[in-house]
């Protein structure tokens, strides 16, 4: 049985996912016998209490105790789950839309589970585990405490820092989890912050839990008027972090690795991790202060994290999600969003005015999601898509298979086809060093997206750009 996606396990509900198979997996969960007890989060979805409890369930039924601390971001529950040598559960589904629910599963260690102890999961809900003798069955508790130790820790590791100014710094909360923690980071950091969709709701009423482009630059001229450092965006469950500025807009995912990448290579040299779908910005930026780059599977960073040790590593990231070492081996988006006011309180300028002077450049982008129906062809058209990229761009000098395939061009243009592993559509990503190239790149693959669909009669009833 497949549950798990690119990061954790999301699906529909009750079509997909219902309290049956949630007490299934939280009991395969237990099985596994890594820890005792087990610390749970949830975001702000509808269905939130119906999976905690269901899932809670099978850790119990498993004997493992379930510390429930509440609604809270993602983050949390790697924390507790490495300070308190458990199990760390966040019932949540990211930035999916908000008929989705899911789970996102840490070791002792806090680290994201491997695709490894995925497929053991998989495995025991298909044959089903047993749960234990009565008299060993688990307890629950409460700990809403630990969000207070989280905010407190998280300010001492960032450490001490000379304060330039006290800007203005727009929060975007989604509606989601962490409406009680970045704001609280930022104002004890010194920053203003100023919050929009801070109140949990499940319905995601505003805007997508998914922080892109076309969803937040709709809103620039709301912040306009308080003239903010930058504006912060958080996902659902907020291991995601976006960031834009009241003038420029959105600015690309790429450019803030990049820059985090500078940060943390200032005080050592190694290796800088990323996933498959980054720029050649990062490559250029990590050259430059002597680090070295590898790229790995979206979703799977912290795999090789694990396997490299995270002492050997500079720092991890992919679009959106930043682990560094400092902190733990975990995607954090309140980290990234303390690390960033950290910079930009102790610079005296706006985030973009920091890019700019570092020669930090903005290549031309675009990021696109088809879901075509019936989605029983997307396989078919992403295999013939991917086939006729081997020439339709020009000659690939390089070409990267470990997820999806992505295609290097000698003029530094880039282009990644990929299947999301979270919902049926089609994933493409492009980038040149000019936007001549790039608006030509964009014609000539939707021109012949459209031709293959066409050819197996389907059709695009949703497309996303950014």
């Amino acid at each position: 049985m497949k549950l798990f996606g690119t990061a954790g396990i999301r699906m529909k509900y009750p079509e997909q996912l219902d309290p049956i198979l949630a007490y299934k997996i939280g009991l395969a969960s237990s099985s596994l016998k890594l820890a005792r007890e087990s610390y749970i989060v949830y975001d702000s979805r509808i269905t939130n209490h119906l999976f905690t409890y269901s899932f809670v369930s099978g850790l119990l039924a498993g004997g493992v105790d379930s510390y429930i601390i509440g609604l809270a971001p993602t983050p949390i529950a790697a924390f507790s789950a490495k300070k308190y040598s458990g199990l760390g559960v966040s019932i949540t589904a990211s930035h999916n839309p908000p008929e989705y629910n899911g789970f996102k599963l840490y070791d002792p260690e806090g680290y994201e589970f491997t695709r490894d102890l995925e497929r053991v999961i998989e495995e025991r809900v298909e044959e089903g585990s047993k749960p234990v003798h009565w008299s060993s069955v688990g307890r629950v508790y409460f700990r809403d405490d630990i969000v207070e130790e989280y905010i407190s820790e998280l300010i001492d590791v960032l450490g001490d820092f000379n304060r330039r100014w006290e800007p203005f710094i727009v929060v975007d909360l989604a509606n989601g989890a962490a409406g009680n923690v970045t704001p609280e980071i930022i104002r004890v950091l010194g920053g203003k912050p100023l919050t929009i969709n801070a109140n949990p709701d499940g319905f995601f009423p505003v805007r997508t839990p998914e922080p892109r482009k076309d969803a937040l630059e709709k809103y620039l001229e709301l912040y306009k008027s308080v003239n903010p450092a930058m504006i912060l965006a958080h996902d659902g469950d907020a291991d995601r972090l976006a960031v834009l500025d009241p003038v420029k807009g959105f600015i690309r995912q790429d450019r803030i690795i990049a820059y985090y990448a500078y940060l943390l290579l200032r005080d050592r040299r190694g290796r800088v991790v990323v996933s498959i779908d980054t720029g050649k910005v990062v490559d250029e930026v990590v050259e430059r202060m002597g680090g070295s780059i590898e790229r790995y599977l979206l979703g799977k960073t912290h795999e090789r994290v694990k396997e490299l040790g995270i002492n050997n590593i500079v720092m991890a990231a992919e679009p959106w999600k930043l682990i560094d070492p400092r902190w733990g081996p975990w995607v954090d988006g309140i980290w990234q969003a303390a690390l960033l006011t950290r910079e930009v309180l102790s610079s005296g300028k706006p985030l973009i005015k920091i890019l700019d002077e570092l020669g930090i450049p903005d290549y031309p982008w675009d990021r696109r999601s088809y879901l075509i129906e019936p989605v029983e062809l997307r396989d078919k058209i992403f295999f013939d898509m991917s086939e006729e990229l081997k020439s339709l761009l020009g000659e690939p000098i390089e070409i990267l298979d470990i997820d999806g395939y992505r295609y290097e061009y000698d003029d530094k243009s880039w282009i990644l086809i990929r299947k999301s592993g979270t919902e049926p559509k089609i994933r493409v990503y492009m980038e040149a060093q000019r936007s001549g190239r790039l608006k030509s790149m964009i014609e000539a693959f939707e021109n012949k997206l459209l031709e293959i669909i066409k050819k197996h009669g389907g059709r695009i009833v949703e497309k996303t750009i950014g």
